[in-house]
């Protein structure tokens, strides 16, 4: 079933600068295959709810492994019979609003 996500995955516990861990998990993400997009404050991937599960847990535990604190924040929109929900749903917010991003 598509599933789109927003997940924040950050290291705790570190220090003030987490972009170096931040980019390993955008890395696994990106490698997934699966389509994402990454803005200042969390990643969105869409497929399959195991696929995308997935990703989630193994960009997780590139940090995990390390033995680094690892939180992650998740919110998941299930709805049946869509694709593309990571396009679409902008899109018509954009459209009732004249085309402006």
């Amino acid at each position: 079933m598509n599933t789109l996500i927003a997940v924040a995955i950050a290291p705790c516990g570190i220090g003030d600068e987490l972009a170096p861990e931040v980019a390993e998990v955008v890395k696994v993400i990106r490698e997934s295959g699966l389509p994402n997009h990454t803005t200042s404050m969390f990643t969105e991937i869409e497929g399959e709810w195991d696929e995308v599960m997935k990703v989630v847990k193994d960009a997780t535990f590139v940090l995990a492994e390390k033995n680094i604190r690892t939180e992650v924040v998740l919110k998941a929109d299930v709805r049946p019979g869509h694709t593309k929900m990571m396009e679409t749903k902008a899109d018509k917010v954009n459209d009732i609003l004249g085309g402006k991003k």
